[in-house]
């Protein structure tokens, strides 16, 4: 039994929620999205989703968890939204925001553009060294954050790149001078 498929999904005042042929798409303020439900069968009950395995599944105990948790996603990113936060070291690094997607300088010959997804917004602050992305699609939003972190991680020994808000990161001492 699925501790996490057990839970209710509490739907908000605004959110409606259409169940067909396995498939669940739910609308808010934020958007629109819609996801296929496998091995799991969806009802809604008193103002929220009750997520139960489907008998003639096989694998339905081990995608229930997982789908009750990808359909909370959805009621919660077209209410309130995600946010990922990434953070840009390193001299002269820095990123500007333009019409439809970024432009990062990060220590190449030349600035690499990056456009961004039409679900995904960004705002750049402090001082061009802190963007702050924001989306309705949970999916989209990470995929999107770890495209522009992989343009360049973060190096362990001056601690230069493109990293995570609040990550850590392991540094490693410099080459020690011989005598």
């Amino acid at each position: 039994m699925s501790r996490i498929g057990k839970k209710p999904i509490p739907l908000g005042k605004d959110v409606k929620v259409e169940i067909a042929g396995g498939q669940l798409a739910v609308k808010g303020p934020l958007g629109k999205l819609a996801r296929p439900m496998i091995g799991v069968n969806l009802e809604v009950k008193d103002g929220s989703i009750m997520v139960t395995p489907d008998p003639h599944h096989p694998k339905s105990a081990a995608m229930w968890g997982l789908m009750r948790t990808l359909a909370d996603n959805m009621v919660q990113g077209v209410s309130k939204g995600f946010e990922k936060t990434l953070m840009i070291t390193g001299t002269g690094y820095k990123v500007e925001a333009t019409d439809n997607g970024l432009t990062l300088y990060l220590g190449y010959s030349k600035p690499v553009v990056f456009p961004l997804p039409a679900e995904v917004t960004a705002a750049v602050e402090n001082k061009q060294t802190k963007i702050v992305l924001k989306s309705y699609n949970k999916e989209v939003l990470g995929d999107t954050a770890a495209k522009i972190r992989r343009m360049r991680p973060v190096e362990p020994y001056k601690g230069k790149g493109v990293a995570y808000e609040g990550e850590k990161i392991r540094r490693k001492v410099g080459k020690a001078g011989t005598k």
